[in-house]
């Protein structure tokens, strides 16, 4: 018995010295999301447009977390971010976050985030109430996508707009994208 408690001590401790350095996409392996870590079912967020969007709602499908702006240069990505929900509405839920963290790219109310989403983008995938990605007013939410001592699974740095965030069918962090990996990528795509 003292063997074997040894030897799985021993094989968790190699999974967890494998986690790869910070770089454009860190994936987490099917090892360590299948272990009992929080989830982001214990998250209820306000609405863009009023209501809210409570993420247990979403058990059984992947959900993609996108902190968003309607004046980047990732902005177009909205096309493309509503393009996958399109195509994946099935088993994968899109929730954008409009976030005014970086350069005051995300200035304007919620009226006109709405306006940029819908006329421009023509967005329909569920977008939440403006808040912070970062900083000492970071939303609580984002807290859990970036601190691996609330997650479980990793640490990542919310670097610009359009940051991505995969969470398996258990409500599990799987996989975190920076800017410049498109919605439509192979790197997000493959992981449907």
């Amino acid at each position: 018995m003292i063997k074997l408690i040894a030897l799985s001590a021993l094989t968790i401790g190699s999974i967890m010295a494998f986690t790869p350095a910070t770089s454009t996409t860190e994936t987490v392996s099917s090892v360590k999301a299948t272990t009992a870590s929080p989830t982001i079912y214990q998250f209820k967020v306000d609405g863009l447009t009023g209501g809210t969007i409570d993420f247990s709602a979403f058990k059984g499908k992947k959900i993609l977390v996108v902190n968003t702006a309607s004046k980047c240069g990732f902005t177009p990505q909205y096309k493309e971010l509503e393009a996958l929900y399109e195509k994946y509405k099935d088993k994968l839920v899109i929730v954008g976050f409009p976030a005014n963290n970086f350069a005051n790219q995300e200035p304007g109310t919620a009226l006109e985030i709405q306006e940029v989403c819908q006329k421009n983008y023509g967005v329909t995938f569920p977008m939440a109430a403006k808040i912070s990605v970062k900083g000492d007013d970071q939303a609580a939410i984002y807290k859990w996508l970036t601190h691996k001592s609330e997650n479980g699974v990793l640490d990542a740095e919310v670097k610009w707009n359009f940051n991505k965030f995969l969470i398996n069918e258990k409500g599990q962090l799987v996989a975190y994208f920076e800017s410049k990996v498109t919605p439509l990528s192979e790197e997000i795509t493959s992981k449907l």
